[in-house]
């Protein structure tokens, strides 16, 4: 019986935090897409902004999409297994958009800075779009990969039909049921995100290095932009680490249960996985305002506009007050 409301308070905690984070995913991303498109003049002529859109929606699709689904893919819907492994899919998809934006962001300032002639002709406003719907069609193809066969689909079926002789109803959805381990391992980790996540640190290691040694070289008076591209770069490998901070963790509780069973992670380390790789998506515009000064003068910009108009609701209402009155 302890056992049972043990879990249950835990269920519940679990449950609240997730829709605190999506509350914060949501208003925060929405913020960012409006301060970039909106409060920053040609933003999305400059392709680091674009992929950082991109990034944002990816984020702001996790709250809206992703934390729903992980809390109704703990057990507690009850869906035909094709309809479970779609609705599966879809948080490895904005995974993958995720990573996929990282790492256009990290190639960018890369060619930015090492190809500075090519740059202007291979980053035109054409290009940039190109590659960012790249990016989204890649993550559609490698996240829906399990549809096509690497999954748990043939057991769930068994188990369904075997159920079914007795009840109408198909068994609880569960992220686990349906999407593989060795899938998660070997090609979600692995093949998906460290594979990326090497080759983004390979490129900020070289990018810093380069930097370090033009900063080095060169007389003050030159190295205001520099140092300008030294503090953005900063930014967005900060932006890479706490992804990597943040959802390896995850993996690597997959990979314990994939080698030593399911009893190798407690549910409250699983929980603690999962609302840290969410929580992801609701810091990243914390990052960019304390870190990006274009951001943050677009945050501050959207901000007063906001407390303008409501103070002229404010000022019209009083008037309507005074009018009605007299």
């Amino acid at each position: 019986m302890m056992n049972e409301k043990a879990a249950l308070c835990l269920w519940v905690a679990y449950t609240v935090l997730e829709v605190l984070i999506a509350a914060a995913c949501c208003l925060g991303n929405v913020l960012v897409v409006c301060a970039v498109c909106l409060g920053i003049r040609d933003s999305l002529r400059e392709p680091t902004f674009c992929f950082l859109v991109s990034l944002a929606v990816a984020d702001f699709l996790v709250g809206v999409a992703a934390v729903p689904l992980a809390v109704l893919l703990d057990g507690w819907v009850n869906v035909t297994p094709e309809m479970c492994l779609l609705l599966s899919c879809v948080v490895l998809v904005l995974t993958q958009a995720s990573v996929l934006s990282l790492l256009a962001i990290a190639v960018d300032r890369y060619l930015r800075l090492h190809t500075p002639h090519r740059y202007k002709a291979l980053a035109t406003q054409r290009h940039t779009l190109l590659a960012v719907s790249m990016c989204w069609i890649l993550s559609a193809l490698l996240g829906f990969t399990p549809l096509f066969g690497w999954n748990n689909y043939s057991s769930l079926t068994s188990d369904s039909t075997n159920t079914s002789s007795t009840s109408s109803i198909p068994p609880p959805c569960t992220f686990l049921s349906v999407i593989s381990l060795p899938f998660m391992v070997y090609f979600n980790f692995l093949g998906c995100v460290m594979a990326p996540l090497l080759v983004m640190s390979v490129l900020y290691t070289r990018i810093f290095w380069s930097l370090q040694g033009r900063l080095r070289e060169s007389c003050p008076q030159t190295q205001a932009p520099l140092l300008k591209e030294k503090k953005l770069a900063c930014s967005l490998a900060l932006v890479l680490i706490l992804f990597a901070g943040c959802w390896i963790p995850l993996h690597l509780m997959n990979c314990l249960l994939l080698f030593h069973g399911p009893h190798a992670v407690t549910q409250g380390c699983l929980y603690t996985g999962i609302l840290l790789s969410h929580a992801n998506s609701a810091v990243n515009p914390v990052v960019y305002a304390y870190r990006i000064p274009k951001i943050q003068q677009a945050y501050s910009q959207i901000w007063k506009r906001f407390l303008e108009r409501l103070n002229c609701c404010h000022g019209n209402k009083r008037v309507r007050r005074s009018i009605t009155s007299t």
